[in-house]
């Protein structure tokens, strides 16, 4: 029996600014311009949005949103606090919305200055689920991102033998789909040598195993799939979409398996609603904070067994012409953070066939994941609708 969300709900439009690094615009602006964007882009008006999903903290709250837009019957709200697993997990919200008629259309947005403003390792410090990060790893120097991943990452090397040949394919190959982007902050190419050399930034991961730091908006529109039929845009819909948090979920220190995401659970339930596996995807758009989480994530969609992520990516297996496309359009490492709503857009683009020089061919399906805080996980399947 199908799951009662399948296919209820769909991307009717996406809408993203310029990503920077350097911006005089402030979050909430960059939010509002893609927000624009995202709504003409479904053939809509600001006054069809009745239900709001915004990324806070860095750009605005619901509030902000119906002040800016005249927004004039707001039936949902919410905040969804998984870091970078937030906006591909927003969808599940939103879908539910939808599905069930409370709302009609939901705006999913994210406007971010993590060059020109506050940096990462300053945000997550407020962060209530960063409490028992507080206690068990602040003590021993661990604040950063790069720091709290890095121990993950050693550990599969030490495991299965994963290299820093296998992290720098990865980031070699981010950059040479931003390259075919345009709208993106690095431009020039990347080789092996420029990765190796590189400096560390916490042991095993260099400057060019790290997401950036940039300035950007991106959105999203989520209606029911009946209604987004009727207007402007291929329908994309959602098959499945499911979220998971890792044991210990604000600690990594205290967790039994370092390896463990939360996207091990994420995972199981998309497949299951979808009613689809990994062998039925065109193109996967992963979220890179890290190389190394691509190669994890990896392992646990199930394009590979435990220990092979890193030889899966070798050899042109994850370009563009590959077997398994990932991140067409640069993602995290290449073309901006936002927070992973880039990587959304992104498939959608693949999905609808405007993906331009990056465009997969005959891309029919294909799944996004979100991986944030301490490893939580979120994964959507999106498919063109016949």
């Amino acid at each position: 029996m199908a799951h009662a969300l399948r296919d209820k709900a769909a991307i009717s439009g996406i809408g993203e600014t310029e990503y920077t690094r350097g911006t005089t615009k402030s979050g909430l602006a960059l939010q509002l311009e893609a927000s624009l964007k995202a709504i003409d882009d479904a053939g809509l008006s600001p006054r069809d949005i009745d239900g709001i999903i915004p990324y806070f903290p860095g750009g605005g709250i619901a509030e902000d949103i119906i002040a800016n837009l005249g927004l004039p019957d707001l039936t949902l709200s919410a905040f969804i606090p998984m870091g970078g697993a937030t906006c591909v997990a927003a969808i599940q919200t939103a879908a539910m919305a939808v599905a069930t008629g409370v709302c009609k259309n939901v705006l999913i947005s994210v406007g971010r200055t993590g060059y020109s403003g506050a940096r990462v390792s300053d945000r997550l410090q407020s962060f209530p689920q960063f409490a028992l990060a507080n206690e068990f790893e602040a003590p021993i120097g661990m604040f950063a991102p790069a720091q709290l991943y890095a121990q993950g990452a050693r550990r599969h090397m030490q495991l299965y033998g994963t290299t820093a040949r296998h992290f720098a394919e990865v980031a070699i190959t981010m950059r040479n789909h931003a390259i075919l982007n345009g709208n993106v902050v690095m431009s020039k190419p990347l080789t092996v040598e420029d990765h190796h050399a590189s400096r560390m930034i916490s042991d095993p991961f260099r400057l060019f195993d790290c997401s950036l730091e940039s300035d950007g908006g991106a959105a999203i529109v989520v209606s029911a799939s009946d209604r987004a039929k009727s207007l402007k845009k291929p329908l994309v819909t959602v098959m499945g979409v499911a979220e998971g948090h890792p044991e210990s979920p604000a600690s990594i220190a205290q967790r039994p398996d370092l390896l463990e995401f939360g996207l091990v659970k994420a995972a199981a339930r998309g497949y299951d609603m979808a009613g689809v596996g990994p062998k039925d995807m065109d193109v996967a758009e992963i979220y890179d904070c890290f190389t190394f989480t691509v190669i994890r994530q990896l392992e646990i969609l199930g394009f590979c067994k435990a220990g092979e992520g890193g030889p899966f990516v070798m050899d042109g297996r994850i370009g563009v012409g590959g077997d398994l496309p990932i991140n067409t359009h640069g993602g995290l490492l290449s073309q901006g953070h936002v927070v992973g709503l880039n990587h959304v857009i992104e498939l959608t683009r693949q999905l609808r066939g405007e993906a331009g020089k990056a465009q997969v061919m005959n891309a029919e399906m294909g799944l996004v994941t979100g991986y944030g805080d301490m490893g939580d996980g979120s994964l959507a399947i999106l498919r063109r609708a016949a």
